[in-house]
């Protein structure tokens, strides 16, 4: 469902579904999501960058409402549905809560989930081709988890327009609106910038736990609703 692999100074955390390029976010993706970031923040050196990226035309397309819908039962439909939000609930909280700078190259669309768990990296790259940052939920009829509004707020300065409006924001606007850093033609240009950017950031050595805090300090709402809570202070002197 997903690999991760050093190279050089970078964690390099790849979207791999084989059954579905889509990347939908069902428990085995997620709890395997998870098993890869806590392996990143337990061999995490102040030397190292991770750089988050998806196989095909899809970087996470959100959830599996497939496999929710597959239950005949309304209501285990919706427990699953459940399942699903709390089980991306510490993915995000992991990482956010990493030593080290996370870029998140998105080379392909990035809807409701996915565009949280993009969101949710320091840096996000995005190819200029193809793809967009899409909430559809307002489409879907479903409010968005505590978490998702608490990273739109901090994280998308136009919020309104991407959540309440259900705009398909491609990179050129994305980079206008601050969503992203940068637009790239192809997928592959997109993930190579990344890589560049991780390897940057890497090579600054910055102390991880300081790290860490000032990005808690910079978002404590979503800190706080992912119960996070903020450490002593750290100094490198």
């Amino acid at each position: 469902m997903c690999t991760l692999e050093k190279r050089g100074p970078l964690f390099v955390l790849t979207l791999t579904s084989e059954d579905d390029e889509q990347h939908r976010l069902n428990p085995t993706l997620l709890s395997s999501l998870l098993a890869a970031l806590s392996q990143v923040k337990s061999q995490a050196t102040a030397a190292t960058a991770l750089v988050t990226t998806a196989q095909g035309r899809f970087f996470c397309n959100g959830f599996d409402f497939s496999w929710a819908r597959a239950a005949a039962d309304p209501h285990v439909a919706r427990l699953r549905l459940r399942c699903m939000s709390d089980s991306l609930r510490p993915v995000i909280a992991v990482l956010l809560s990493l030593p080290i700078p996370t870029v998140a190259a998105v080379t392909g669309h990035a809807a409701a989930a996915g565009a949280v768990l993009a969101l949710a990296h320091d840096y996000v790259l995005m190819r200029g081709d193809r793809g967009v940052l899409y909430m559809p939920e307002l489409d879907l009829g479903i409010t968005l988890p505590d978490y998702f509004a608490a990273i739109m707020r901090a994280k998308v300065a136009a919020a309104r327009d991407l959540v309440l409006a259900g705009r398909k924001v491609r990179a050129e606007e994305a980079v206008e609106m601050g969503i992203v850093r940068s637009a790239h033609d192809s997928a592959e240009s997109t993930a190579e910038a990344a890589m560049r950017l991780g390897e940057e950031l890497a090579r600054k050595e910055w102390v991880g736990e300081a790290y860490a805090e000032i990005r808690r300090s910079l978002y404590p709402e979503v800190c706080d609703v992912l119960g996070l809570a903020p450490k002593s202070f750290v100094s490198k002197i």
